[in-house]
């Protein structure tokens, strides 16, 4: 849990629950080179404050950047993590000594920080409620507001998922007028092509019929045409005929009467 006090500090609290003791806070504010720490039970209250030189000092140990000590450091008094092992045990002189184990490069390690205790045990524990009681509202705050969001957001979906319900029926409506006129047109045209089918089939045979017709007139008149000529030479022929006796006929009459005289 964080919130900024001031724009290069960042805060956290951490409810730790350590088997066979009762459960402890432990509050840090995190700078980028040192923190602070304050760990109470609800009764008494111990600090520690590390400084910058210690925070190099022990990173420089660990062959790692000061930032990253402190992340690291943050990141397991932010949130009990899982699988490390926490422990607060006494260190003489009223000190306790906090400590966290973490794996490393597959090799389980450990991190001790110790702290003396505090002269206003009061000051401190009330401190630290306070923080939790305002991380508490903002956190009620914050609920309200994801929950305000939350509902809003409800509400546009189901206005989106109604509009998309519409918009569907709609195109489904749409589509079944499109398609049904669609088929009209279509079945019109197949009718009109089929109208026009039998209307060519019609010509066609029409057409055929006005020829078979047509050669048959042609065959009839030829037959006539020839019939007529053959009738025209018969009596060409008899004329000639009947020319041809007619003549030697004449010549025997004037034959006669020249030898009566």
């Amino acid at each position: 849990m964080e919130s900024s006090s001031t724009a290069t500090a960042r805060h956290t609290c951490l409810k730790l629950e350590i088997p066979s003791t009762d459960p402890l806070f432990v509050k840090g504010t995190w700078f980028d080179t040192h923190f602070h720490l304050s760990v109470t039970d609800g009764l008494r209250a111990w600090l520690c404050n590390a400084t910058e030189e210690e925070v190099q000092e022990r990173a420089a140990q660990w062959d790692q950047p000061v930032a990253e000590y402190i992340e690291l450091a943050e990141r397991y008094l932010e949130f009990q993590q899982p699988g490390s092992v926490y422990q607060f045990v006494d260190a003489g002189d009223d000190h306790k000594r906090l400590s966290w184990t973490f794996e490393r490069e597959g090799t389980k390690l450990e991190w001790r920080w110790k702290f003396q205790p505090s002269n206003d045990s009061r000051k401190i524990t009330a401190g630290i409620l306070d923080f939790l009681m305002d991380a508490n509202i903002n956190l009620s705050e914050e609920v309200v507001r994801k929950t305000q969001s939350f509902e809003k957001l409800k509400l546009e979906a189901e206005k989106c998922l109604e509009q998309s319900e519409r918009f569907t029926n709609e195109k489904m409506e749409f589509e079944s007028e499109i398609y049904a006129k669609f088929l009209g047109v279509l079945n019109s045209k197949k009718a009109k092509l089929r109208e026009l089918r039998d209307q060519l089939s019609k010509q066609e045979i029409a057409g055929k019929a006005s020829v078979d017709e047509e050669e048959s007139t042609d065959k009839t008149e030829s037959y006539h045409s020839g019939s007529n000529a053959e009738e025209s030479e018969e009596e060409a022929d008899k004329k000639i005929t009947s020319s041809s006796k007619d003549i030697p006929a004449g010549r025997d009459r004037g034959r006669k009467r020249a030898t009566r005289k």
